[in-house]
């Protein structure tokens, strides 16, 4: 298999690292404070963040043409911020422990960073047109 180092450079390729590591910090923080819907959503989200990540850099999203990868990525990127957003606010609003309030403020920097994700693979998602087609509408929009 053939790794892909240039979308880990990239824009989307560091959104999606910066995501899982804010993932990962406020799961340790839920962790640590023993609060397990908490940690039940930043696992879920974690988990299907590192797989889309593997999928893009092992370049498995070109072999497994089934899907159409970048609307997957969209929809995981608005429905985790959701799903993170609700549990970040609800850990920092009923907060009993330091650690679950850390984790919903880290959980909340994980929803800029979702919603971020999505917008930027959105923008890339072209409907119905060939590449051509886009390439000439930036190049006459640019002009």
């Amino acid at each position: 298999m053939e790794v892909d180092t240039a979308f880990l450079r990239s824009v989307r390729g560091i959104v999606k690292l910066a995501e899982m590591m804010t993932l990962f910090v406020a799961l340790m923080c839920f962790s640590a404070a023993s609060r397990p819907k908490y940690i039940a959503a930043t696992v879920l989200e974690f988990l299907v963040t590192s797989l889309l990540l593997l999928l893009y850099t092992l370049k498995l999203n070109k072999k497994l043409t089934f899907f159409f990868w970048p609307l997957i990525d969209v929809f995981n990127s608005v429905f985790g911020a959701a799903l993170v957003l609700v549990f970040s606010l609800m850990a920092v609003s009923t907060y009993t422990v330091r650690n679950t309030l850390a984790g919903g403020i880290v959980g909340l920097m994980a929803v800029v960073l979702l919603c971020g994700d999505g917008y930027i693979v959105f923008n890339k998602i072209t409907f119905n047109k060939s590449r051509n087609e886009t390439e000439v509408v930036k190049v006459s929009s640019v002009s």
